[in-house]
């Protein structure tokens, strides 16, 4: 059997250079790996040759990449195949999502890893980092990598799974302050991931005893941020109902060490929590706590909209500007966003809608079939509504008395105070902030305070 120690090089090929898998690559190569990063998108291959990094937006990554080309430490292709056969250590960030109607979405992984075990060396470890369902890395893609290669998982090459557990906007600190949690086929495989990932990243290693314990954990932590998320939505729609305002009672339950609540909002995306409790449900857990709060949290939207519409009478004709198509603030990631949502829900109620966000251009904005706004455009004064969708730092100065004609304000996270709306002779709307079908006396309160 091969030993890692005896293996010519520290060469790794990092397969999926998309922000994580980037970010992993230039962390490798500036901690002394020989790193061969494989990609199938063109563009995203020639910037990583030149030096520069394609992902913009995070803290320290740029430099890293720079860092990385100068020392010729790293280097991309298409060819993922090619990038195995060069390397030693393989580590699979491909993304897995889910389709329209919520199923496990392996198109990208399945031909990666049809292409690793192409190229694949006996005596390689192969590391998969992309979040996936309980059993897929030894099931699905072990399986697949000795069928295609005639090699033997655990005699031939060795196989770990250590999900990803960052955040965008901070994924450099994370990889350091996080603990990577690392399971192995088997104690030699164990102990070969193990000894990478000191070397590579330093951070603290758990190892947990099998590979689905791994996968398991990866995907349990996502569900249960979605689960309490639903449980913040749900008190913050029984808070309107009964004329409370949900911030101030997580602010005095979590006053209470045992309490955790976490805050409402207008809706849950990403790629993450909005999709991996999927992999829970696609492969049985079908019932119980995991998929309600899909549904509870899915519904916020038409929640929030309807609390709109009961104010503006009609959505018809009317000019409503969504700030935020980035699922959370401060990031450039659409993916599962909430404004997607709302835009499809806004378009067949016939409103004409409009979309601000500093991370997109214009033209990446029109591409959602909307308004693309600047916040210096004389059109803003034409606005009947706004929605707060992601509250980016941009916002935080917002000069609401710009938009002249506007007579709502949905504060979708939480963010405004509700006074300085008020003020201006415009409606607040918050989440579970107790406006609910019978608040005439909170009405009047707020009225009386502007």
């Amino acid at each position: 059997m091969a030993d890692y120690s005896s293996l010519p090089t520290d060469s790794v090929a990092v397969i999926g250079l998309g922000k994580i898998g980037l970010t992993l690559a230039a962390v490798f190569a500036n901690n002394g790996f020989n790193v061969h990063g494989a990609d199938i998108n063109e563009d995203v291959v020639s910037s990583i040759n030149q030096g520069i990094s394609h992902i913009k937006n995070e803290p320290g990554l740029e430099k890293l990449v720079s860092e990385a080309h100068n020392s010729k430490m790293l280097s991309a292709t298409k060819r993922t195949a090619e990038a195995v056969q060069q390397s030693n250590i393989i580590i699979v960030i491909v993304p897995v999502l889910i389709d329209d109607d919520n199923r496990i979405d392996y198109r990208f992984i399945d031909q990666a890893v049809l292409d690793i075990a192409k190229g694949l060396k006996k005596g390689s470890l192969i590391i998969f980092e992309t979040t996936l369902a309980p059993g897929d890395t030894r099931n699905r893609f072990g399986t697949k990598i000795e069928e295609v290669s005639g090699l033997k998982m655990g005699e031939d090459f060795h196989l770990a799974y250590s999900p990803e557990r960052v955040y965008s906007n901070r994924i450099i600190r994370d990889l350091q302050s996080y603990p990577k949690i690392v399971g192995g086929l088997d104690e030699r495989s164990l102990s070969l991931a193990k000894q990478f990932y000191t070397k590579s990243l330093g951070c603290e290693l758990i190892d947990v005893s099998t590979l689905e314990t791994a996968e398991f954990s990866k995907v349990a932590e996502c569900v249960y941020r979605d689960v309490n998320i639903a449980l913040a939505n749900e008190l913050a729609m029984f808070a309107d109902e009964k004329n409370v305002d949900i911030n101030e009672v997580i602010t005095v339950s979590n006053s209470q060490p045992y309490s955790h609540l976490h805050h409402p909002g207008i809706g849950v995306g990403g790629h993450c929590i909005p999709i991996y409790p999927y992999f829970f449900i696609n492969k049985g857990l079908t019932s119980g706590l995991t998929p309600l709060a899909r549904t509870i949290n899915d519904q916020m939207a038409d929640y929030s909209l309807a609390k709109m519409e009961e104010e503006l009478g009609t959505f018809q004709d009317k000019n409503i500007l969504i700030l935020g198509l980035s699922y959370r603030e401060n990031v450039k990631e659409p993916t599962k966003s909430t404004a997607l949502m709302l835009i499809d829900k806004l378009k067949r109620a016939k409103a004409n809608i409009f979309v601000h966000d500093p991370q997109f251009t214009t033209s990446e904005i029109e591409r959602y079939a909307v308004l693309p706004l600047q916040l210096s455009d004389s059109v803003i004064e034409e606005i009947d509504a706004i929605i707060i969708q992601a509250f980016h730092k941009e916002y935080e100065n917002l000069d609401f008395a710009a938009f002249t004609n506007c007579k709502l304000v949905l504060d979708g996270r939480n963010k405004v105070k509700e006074e300085e709306i008020n003020k201006l002779n415009m409606t607040y709307i918050g989440i579970g902030n107790g406006r609910g079908d019978s608040n005439e006396g909170r009405n009047n309160a707020a009225d009386s305070n502007g």
